[in-house]
């Protein structure tokens, strides 16, 4: 089944860097993976982190597609539809810190 939210895909070009899950800085918490949504770029943590927060943030917002900034990985899921992709529009590599989890 394709993915029927393509048209919430606003961001395409990845950023070239973060400091890692926003809601963990501000909190002190720690993170495994990071996810970036794709209809506003806030970046959360996956759900194999303590708090969550890519799904935190899709749920609130919703706000239905991720994207993994982790190094080598490319693919992108609709929360809504529940399908992995890859969305070749969405450009870029993240540099990212590394996991105060150690994953």
């Amino acid at each position: 089944m394709p993915c029927t939210h393509l048209d919430h895909v606003l961001i395409t070009e990845l950023p070239a860097e973060t400091d890692g899950c926003e809601d963990c800085l501000a909190t002190g918490g720690k993170w495994l993976h990071l996810r970036i949504c794709l209809e506003c770029g806030k970046v959360g943590c996956c759900d194999d982190s303590p708090n969550r927060h890519a799904t935190a943030h899709a749920r609130a917002s919703a706000h239905p597609i991720i994207r993994s900034l982790e190094p080598g990985e490319a693919w992108s899921w609709c929360y809504i539809d529940e399908v992995m992709m890859n969305i070749p529009e969405v450009r870029g590599e993240t540099r990212i810190p590394p996991s105060p989890l150690g994953g």
